[in-house]
């Protein structure tokens, strides 16, 4: 693809990366066979392929409308073109890298601004969330109907092992994970311990930083990155073998951390080492011996595994998990269109109702066709999005090995 950026753009490492991005990408159109919402919504600007050509206009310099914007608000950023791209065409980046530009030269209308500024300030700060989640949780019987579906039960954690082992390895406690699934990270901190490994949180370590990143505040992104790899730091110079992501979600962004943070002299190669140090739970246990994990008898029924976008499509992952889980002796079943979004995405669920519900939809027809007895997942926010509507439970893959 021929390309010609405004000098605004094309002058920064971003523009630059952005213009590699485009003229990578050869016009095939296999990307639009695997977007959710171009298979939804059947309109060109509303796959990979339209929305590129959008970009390639706002960055050459034409005018743009909110039209513009709204097309590439509709984006999962999901990248399952990414994955069918012949050409590799690094998508995600390209996206991230436009609606960052777009940001600072077309305002939003002010609900808008307020509802993205509010989930920049509310999602990362998890004694915030906490909080309202708690408040949310005590008077659910009396929210509106589709506020309080969105509403997850209230759980607690399980106790965390004591015992200590010379394998360490880190996780990040996260945002939204500590108060709405506390016994992710705890139940992935006993099975570890029963395969001699000790897994470790970070107190000082929060948000990922997708939150803001994907919302187009990047500088707010990147700080938070830069406090994970300060909380991390001690421990990896102890010797920490990896960094364990129990939510792809996270892990996906925190895998990126080396390549966003490459023209900081300070974090640079910290950040590259924080990234080559970042493995998903699943890709990581794949490694160990689970079959001692497994039970006497199985109790979890059939499980109906629904691989999220970041594992599969950013992580490249696809199905690790389910590897894993065979080999504990978990029952899979039968499911459908695996490369297909959720609806979740982050704050999708949020900025995009209504398409995030016809996906959700669908991706529930999609899981539910052998009749199983629970949903098992790998992301914080999926796992969240898909328990609105399920008829049957809906954890994380984790807890069936820790049962």
């Amino acid at each position: 693809m021929q390309t010609n950026l405004v000098q605004q753009f094309k002058n920064t490492p971003e523009g630059q990366e952005a213009e590699a991005i485009l003229r990578s990408c050869v016009h095939c159109g296999f990307c639009t066979a695997t977007c959710p919402t171009y298979q939804e919504l059947n309109d060109e600007r509303d796959g990979p392929r339209g929305r590129i050509y959008l970009m390639k206009e706002f960055l050459e310099g034409n005018e743009i409308t909110e039209k513009t914007q709204t097309h590439l608000d509709r984006c999962l950023t999901c990248r399952a073109c990414e994955t069918t791209c012949p050409s590799g065409v690094e998508y995600g980046r390209l996206v991230d890298i436009s609606r960052g530009f777009m940001e600072e030269v077309l305002e939003r209308p002010a609900k808008d601004r307020w509802l993205r500024w509010g989930l920049r300030k509310v999602l990362p700060r998890p004694s915030l969330f906490g909080f309202l989640l708690r408040l949310g949780q005590t008077f659910q019987p009396v929210l509106p109907g589709a506020l309080r579906t969105k509403v997850p039960p209230r759980r607690k954690a399980g106790p965390w092992p004591r015992s200590y082992h010379p394998r360490v390895v880190l996780a990040l406690a996260g945002c939204v994970q500590p108060s709405a699934t506390p016994d992710t990270n705890a139940a992935t901190a006993r099975v570890l311990d029963r395969l001699g490994i000790s897994l470790v949180e970070a107190p000082e370590a929060g948000c990922c930083g997708a939150v803001s990143y994907h919302l187009s505040a990047h500088d707010e992104g990147l700080d938070y990155m830069r406090r994970n790899i300060d909380a991390w730091w001690p421990s990896i110079e102890a010797g920490a073998e990896a960094i364990v992501m129990t939510a792809s979600g996270c892990g996906a962004m925190v895998q990126d951390y080396g390549h966003l943070l490459r023209h900081d002299p300070v974090y640079a190669a910290k950040a590259k080492r924080v990234s080559d140090l970042t493995q998903d739970l699943g890709q990581f246990l794949l490694k160990e011996d689970v079959a001692k994990l497994k039970p006497a008898s199985n109790n979890n029924g059939k499980v109906a595994f629904h691989c999220p976008c970041t594992l599969q499509h950013a992580m490249k992952q696809s199905g690790v998990v389910e590897q894993v889980l065979r080999k504990a002796g978990v029952e899979l079943a039968q499911t459908r269109d695996k490369h297909l979004c959720c609806g979740s995405a982050g704050t999708y669920s949020v900025t995009q109702p209504e398409l995030s519900q016809k996906l959700l939809s669908n991706k529930l027809a999609a899981l539910t066709i052998d009749q199983p007895d629970r949903i098992a997942t790998a992301n914080i926010g999926c796992q969240l999005h898909l328990g609105t509507k399920a008829q049957v439970p809906v954890q994380h893959w984790i807890e069936l090995l820790d049962e």
